[in-house]
C-alpha cells in the first residue's frame, strides 16, 4: 500500500499539466516605458506602457497640506484592449469626493421614467406641512 501511495505521489508530481491552462501572451508582455517622479510634499506622477498596448499614467498631490484636513488627490487614465478587441479608455479622479471613473465601457443608469419626474416635480412644488410636536 505504501508503494502505491508513493508511486501515485511521484506520478502526480511529474505530470505535465501546463497544457491544461493556456497561457495568454499578455502574461509575457514586457514593460517598454516606466516613469516615476516623487516630490517631497506629497506630489507624484507615474506612467507605464507595455508592448501589448496597455498604458496608464497618474499624477497626484497633497491637497491642503497645512490645513486641518489634508487629503490626497489623484487623477489619471488607463487604456487597454479587451478580449473582444474593443479599446477601453478609463479616466478617473480620486479626491475628497471619492473615486470617480469615466469611460464608454462603464454601465450607465437608465433614464428616469417620466411619471417619476412628474412626481418629484409635484413634491418639490407642494412640500408637506411641517410636523407638529
Amino acid at each position: 500500500m505504501k508503494l502505491l501511495i508513493i508511486t501515485l505521489l511521484v506520478a502526480f508530481a511529474a505530470a505535465d499539466v501546463s497544457h491544461i491552462v493556456p497561457r495568454s501572451s499578455d502574461a509575457d508582455a514586457k514593460i517598454i516605458k516606466q516613469d516615476q517622479d516623487l516630490g517631497l510634499e506629497g506630489q507624484y506622477q507615474w506612467a507605464i506602457e507595455t508592448e501589448n498596448g496597455i498604458s496608464a499614467h497618474e499624477h497626484g498631490a497633497l491637497n491642503n497640506p497645512q490645513g486641518e484636513n489634508p487629503s490626497q488627490v489623484a487623477q489619471g487614465e488607463a487604456q487597454w484592449t479587451a478580449p473582444n478587441g474593443e479599446v477601453i479608455q478609463l479616466q478617473y479622479v480620486a479626491d475628497e469626493n471619492g473615486f470617480q471613473a469615466q469611460g464608454s465601457h462603464l454601465p450607465t443608469p437608465p433614464p428616469i421614467p417620466e411619471a417619476i419626474l412628474r412626481a418629484l416635480e409635484y413634491i418639490r412644488a407642494h412640500p408637506p406641512p411641517p410636523e407638529k410636536n
